[in-house]
Formats: structure tokens, sequence, C-alpha cells
């Protein structure tokens, strides 16, 4: 610049708080040594009374200062004050960042993009020593690196930690706290909602009013784009983080109205194994910590909700058979200023049992014996109680053995709270008044004589609705590119219908726009959430999806293909990380019948190869190949999990065109037909069986339902998520195999029957090493940590 310009002298900033003697030292250092070389440097002390906000504020002030071109903030801060370190380090302009501390720049240090940050002197000499060495550094020990995980003795140098981001992966929490959100109600008026349709749960996330939909409902709606896999590995193949990816792509990078909608995370994968759902990487959903941890209470609601029903059905029967009629008679309308008066609920029962009287004095003794009595089999009972942790001791247990229940037990268990009905009401729910008749038609039991007991016979609907008031609102929440996110619902799809709810997805759909998109994700492979998203979701939401996109990584396929177990925990066999292309083409084979599963519903297929750094060009490029011979209207790899929407633009404009492609949705099978049909249908065209085997109880459930009027119901498989088939271990594309039909069980409410498959669980259990092991909360600065 000198030579350029000669009578150019950069501006150079020290900021200085506290008075440390070792920290005055290295000031003077640098400060003599700017001078030596024609540098115009500042020192800028605060006091040691100086606050967080006059920290920043004098950051704030150095960075619009054009004739100031660096800044070094002198770590440690020594304020008798609390004071974020990284957020003030964070506060730097990076242009001006001369420590390359801020979060950004040692991001793309730790992802090794190297040509578009700041090397700082001494991580890059460190750097150029192992390059030069091939080795470790060996170096004097501090007291920050005594006792660490540090692979590597750091020379005793200010740049400790940052070397350590260059020796160890950055985790997600990190990365999603380097870029501050902005606030939501923001983000609410730049995507076209009104003030009074927002309410705020903090700086962060805030529910939407349904009345949204009236104010909307005469605009035209965007293309609707849903996202799937191939058969994944424990690991998961990163449908989240495409979706997320991709719809930065389309809102930052192509100036689209983009829209993610996902599905609220279970906290027991959360703190189980497979850890949070927000994305991953540079493709999140913030703050990652409040979207993995409780976000505005919606399944905390329906945990409370599901756990009512669950009370009131023993409550019930154990009343009904401690009680005469009379007594019950007294007790269900109890004289209240002399009078006895029905409750508008029971009003509707006894119109259920075709009694016309509003009187309960006129009630004759045969009605008050059908009033009062539902006369619930305790062997039919298939309402659970559910928590939202991972607990194998759940999964049967004995209830009532409390002396006050006068001996009245019954062997029951626990599910996990996202498998409960509920949740699949809420997710498949159109409006406040459907979700209050969805909770009512929820069939709890069946009567010694056979008849369907619902919520509504308990008497237990209306407060239903009333606790699930506030989470029928989708929540909404941003990336870390800014670009919304509804979060809403949050049903698994092994043992559920696996997808967000359709009113965030009509919301979003006329709030992008005619021109915008709407990406929503259908969770584990296309053989199960894609396939309950169009049967049973779009079925009901009278939507039709323009494209699906299918999530494909070199790792899923080369397990497909034969490679070794993969395990979650465990480092990865070499077959996964070294180039093997006979192996990677023999396991698309799975990709291949992913892909005919897709287009059996008319919708045009966009496969997404999720990019891991040691996957090779030459695997990358088979993988597409393979995808387009199988008949996919695009194939392209993506990298948005290192490099944000940037990475997953390719992908975005795929979509745009297959968007435009001509399409002939239709749905897999007619809901009239037998639900033995239904169900081998689904196991012969999706999972590729010879056909399907029912146990007796799934036979005797079949007879009940049909006799009880649900056998028009659509189907919801629950089934394991790891293997085309029922068996987990079998991978690939398995052939020649009879699917069991264990039992099967009715979602009235929520609209489906769902056959359990094999040995499925609907309560996961714990493993040997659980995530929690690694989650903690920092007390000086309330953050979470470890979590991922």
């Amino acid at each position: 610049m000198k030579t350029r310009f000669p009578g150019f002298r950069p501006g150079l900033v020290v900021l200085q708080v506290g008075d440390r003697e070792d920290s005055n030292l290295y000031i003077s250092v640098k400060l003599k040594a700017a001078a030596e070389i024609g540098i115009n440097a500042n020192h800028l002390r605060l006091p040691k009374s100086a606050t967080e906000d006059e920290v920043l504020r004098s950051i704030m002030v150095v960075n619009e200062n054009p004739a100031i071109h660096g800044l070094i903030v002198q770590l440690p801060l020594d304020s008798v004050n609390r004071i974020d370190t990284e957020k003030v380090t964070n506060a730097v302009a990076p242009e001006k960042d001369v420590d390359g501390l801020t979060s950004i720049n040692a991001g793309k240090l730790a992802r090794g993009d190297l040509g578009n940050c700041f090397i700082p002197c001494t991580p890059n000499g460190c750097m150029e020593l192992i390059r030069q060495t091939g080795r470790c550094l060996a170096g004097r020990a501090t007291n920050a690196t005594r006792g660490s995980n540090v692979s590597a003795v750091i020379p005793d140098l200010g740049f400790l930690w940052l070397c350590v981001i260059l020796l160890h992966s950055y985790r997600d929490i990190v990365i999603s706290r380097s870029c501050p959100p902005k606030p939501i109600d923001q983000l609410a008026r730049e995507v076209g909602l009104l003030s009074d349709e927002v309410e705020m749960y903090g700086k962060t996330k805030a529910k939407v009013q349904l009345s949204v939909i009236k104010r909307l409902e005469g605009h035209s709606d965007g293309k609707y784009v849903v996202v799937t896999g191939i058969t994944p590995t424990p690991l998961g193949e990163g449908k989240s983080t495409t979706t997320v990816g991709l719809v930065q792509a389309m809102g930052a990078h192509l100036n689209l109205n983009a829209f993610a909608c996902v599905r609220q995370p279970s906290q027991g994968p959360t703190f189980g194994i497979k850890g949070g759902a927000a994305g991953g990487g540079y493709s999140q959903v913030i703050p990652m910590e409040e979207f993995n941890l409780h976000l505005t209470g919606d399944i905390h609601a329906i945990t409370a909700a599901n756990n009512l029903v669950a009370a009131a059905i023993d409550a019930r029967v154990f009343h009904e058979a401690t009680q005469s009629d009379k007594a019950l008679f007294s007790r269900l309308v109890p004289l209240s200023g002399g009078q006895r008066k029905f409750s508008p609920i029971q009003l509707n029962r006894l119109k259920r049992l075709g009694i016309e009287k509003v009187d309960p004095n006129t009630l004759t003794e045969e009605e008050v014996t059908r009033f009062v009595r539902l006369d619930i089999d305790p062997e039919s009972i298939t309402w659970q109680r559910v928590m939202d942790t991972n607990d194998r001791f759940l999964r049967k247990l004995t209830i009532g053995q409390s002396s006050t229940e006068k001996g009245f037990t019954r062997t029951t268990q626990f599910d996990i709270s996202v498998a409960s009905e509920i949740m699949a009401v809420l997710a498949l729910t159109s409006s406040l008044e459907d979700m209050r008749s969805r909770l009512a038609r929820m069939v709890v039991a069946t009567s010694r004589s056979g008849k369907p007991i619902t919520t509504e016979d308990l008497g237990v609907s209306g407060a239903l609705t009333v606790l699930m008031r506030d989470a029928i609102k989708p929540n909404l929440m941003q990336t870390l590119e800014g670009t919304p996110v509804f979060v809403h619902a949050g049903p698994f799809a092994n043992i559920a219908h696996g997808n967000s709810s359709i009113l965030a997805d009509k919301i979003a759909l006329k709030l992008v726009g005619p021109d915008g998109f709407v990406v929503t994700e259908a969770g584990f492979g296309a053989d199960i959430g894609m396939e309950k998203f169009f049967n049973i979701k779009c079925r009901y939401s009278g939507l039709r999806p323009h494209v699906v996109v299918l999530v494909a990584t070199v790792r899923a396929l080369k397990m497909h293909g034969g490679g070794p177990t993969v395990t979650a925990g465990l480092t990865l066999p070499k077959e996964y990380t070294e180039e093997n292309l006979e192996l990677l083409e023999k396991g698309c084979c799975n990709l291949r019948k992913q892909v005919q599963n897709a287009m059996a519903f008319g919708v045009p297929v966009v496969v997404a190869v999720n990019a891991f750094k040691t996957d090779t060009d030459a695997e990358l490029d088979l993988v597409c190949r393979l995808a387009k011979s199988a008949g996919a209207f695009d194939a392209v790899h993506c990298s948005h999990w290192a490099k944000g929407g940037a990475g997953a633009v390719a992908l975005g404009q795929a979509v745009q065109k297959a968007a435009e492609a001509p399409s002939d949705f239709k749905f897999l099978y007619d809901v009239e037909l037998p639900i033995v049909d239904k169900i081998r249908i689904i196991a012969q065209k999706i999972y590729g069986a010879d056909d399907v085997e029912l146990l007796p109880e799934a036979q005797h459930k079949v007879e009940l339902y049909t006799k009880q009027g649900f056998g028009n119901l659509p189907i919801c498989m629950a089934k394991t998520h790891l293997s085309l088939s029922h068996d987990s271990e079998k991978k690939g594309v398995p052939t020649g195999f009879i699917l069991p039909i264990r039992d099967i069980r009715a979602s009235v409410g929520a609209g489906f029957l769902y056959p359990l498959v094999g040995t499925m669980s609907t309560m996961p259990g714990l493993p040997t090493r659980p995530c929690f092991y690694d989650i903690d909360l920092d007390p000086e600065t309330e953050q979470v940590d470890g979590l991922f």
C-alpha cells in the first residue's frame, strides 16, 4: 500500500480493559513494533469498572472510524463486571480483526476455507511447521493446555484457543452462536406478518396466530417441496441440514421468497444418541439450543394432554367398578344451587346415545345406566402414558399397586411423547375447530359390548383443547442466513407419520407467494416419511407437492453396498473415508429404489448428494450419474454443511427447474380398500416385500376396526427406518421377504391406522453412552455446552 500510496499510514487500535501487568507488557511490545513499521497505533484503555455495553460501544466507534484499519482486543478483559469475551471479540468488524478471533473467521479456518479468511501469524506459523515436519508441535505446556484434550501442545502464545480450533472440529452450537439472529419481530415483518398476528416468545422465536390464514386466503400458493432421503445409517444423512441449506440458497442467494417448515425435535434423541435436529454446520436453525430444548412448550403441552386422558381412563374404570349407577350419576351430575345440570360435553354424549333430554331429573333408570357406564374393557385400552425421554424400562409396567386402588391393577406401558396421537392430531389439523373435533374422536378403548370409547365419552376433549390452544400456533424461527423457518409438530417417522404441521405449510405457502418456495422435510427414508407425507398428510391437506428432493450420501450408499457396520459414536471404518467406486456403485441400488418410490407418486425427483470432506469427485459424480439413470429429474452434489446456502445454490436451481416440469401426482392406494389390501400395497410397492403376514392380534384388530367403521382410514406403518424391510440388518434392497404385522392400532382422531411391523417399539431406550454426558450449563455465561 505504501508503494502505491506513499502517504498512506495504517491505523491500529489496541483496546484494553483494566491494568494487568502482563497485558501492559504485551501492548507495549505491539505499539513499539507498530511504530517501527509505520503504523499509527493507539492504546485505548478502559477502566476495570467498564461494563460490557461500554466495551461494545467503544468497539463500535472503532469499527466505524475509516482512519482505523485494525483492532486488537487485549485478552483477558480485566473488568470487575461480567463481560462475555466471545460477544466482545465477535463485535469486532471482520475486516479490522487483526487477531482473527471472530467466530466467523475461526469457523472458516476450522473448515479449511483458508482462501477466504484471515490467518493470524501464530496459527499460520503452526500450520507451516506442521506442513514442514508432518507431525504435531511440541512445546511448553501452559495452564491452559495442561489437563485438556488438546492433541498437540501449542507454544505458550496468545492464540492457543484458535490453534485448538484448527486441530479440532468446530461444534454446531459454536457456529450457531457466531451469527446473532435478527430480532424475530423484524423477521415477522419481512415475511409479511402483521404485528397482531405474532406472539413474541423472547427475542428469537414467536408464535403465529391462525388468523393469518383468513387474511391471506385469497393469495396464491407458492411451490411446495418435500425433502426425503435414501435409507439412512444410524448417523443420519443430513435431510434437516439439506432442508435448511436449500432454503438459505433460495432465499439468501437466489433472491427468492423461501420458507422452511420443519419438525420440533424430541428430547429423547437430543439427550440420547442422535442429538438435536436443527441442521448442522452452516445450515442451521438458530438459536439451536432453543430449537432443541423446550422451544415454546408444545411437546410439554402434548405430554400433559395425553396423560390427562390416561388418568381419566383409569379413574373412570376404577369409579365404575366401585360405585352404583345412582352414586355415579350423583357425582357426574352434581347438585349445584339445589339443581342438577348437564355440562355441554355431557349433552353431546346423551345425543350420541340417542337420548334427547336436557333435564337430568327426567332420565329413566335405563338411561342413567347407559349414561354413567362406559363399561371399558381394561384389556382393550390402547391409550398409553407418554414422556419425552428415552426410557426402556417404561416399555412394560404394572399400575394400580397402591392399596388405595383396591386391587385394580393392569399392565400398561409408556410411549415417547412424539408418538402420542395428540402429536399426530396437531400435525394434521387444519383449524382450532378441526383440532377440537379430532381430539374428541380419539378412540382410547373398547367397551365390553365392542363399542369404541372416545375422549368425548370420557368428557375430557374440551380440556384437551384448552391445553393445546397455544400449541396449535406455528413457531417462527430463522436460519443462520436469516431466512424464515416454521417449527411445528414433531411426530417420529418410524412410529408415527413423521411430518411437520399442515397449518405451518399452508401459512408459509401463502406468505411466499406464487413465485416462492416452501421446503418441508419428511422424516427418515422415502419409504417411511415420504410415503406418509403423500398418503396421509397430502390426503388431509389437499396440497400437491411440486418436487421431491431425495438426499443421499456416499457413506450410506457404501453401507448398502456391503460396507462394514456403521455405529454411532465409533470411528468410521476406512471403507467410508477412502475412495471405493465399486462398493459405492453396488450400494446405489438403494438410491435407485428410493427414486422409484418417489416417482411412483408422479412428482419430479431431484437427488441432493450431501458431500462430506472425505468424498472424492469421482464418487460424487458416480452417484449423480446413477441417480439420473434411475429416473431423477436432476442430481447435484452439495456442500451446504460447510458453505451454507452458497453450497446449495446448484440444488436450488435444479429444484426451480423441476418445479416447472410436468407432474401427475397420485396416491398409492384408495382408502376404501380393505385394511389388509392397503397394508399389502405399501409392503409390496414401497418396501419390495413378497407379501404380508398378520399375526393373531393384528388379524383381530383388522376385524374389530372394520366392524367399528374405521376400515377406510389411511395406513401409517410403524417400521424400522434402517432398512426397506422389517429387519434393520438387511441393507441395500432386500427381496424375498414376508412383512410381519404384529399389531394394529387406531389413531382415529388423527385419521389413520398404524400397523406395528416386526419388533418396532414406541419407546426408545438410552445407549451406553448417551449425549447427555457432554451437555452442561456454563454458570458464568448461562450458555449451554455440548449440545449438537
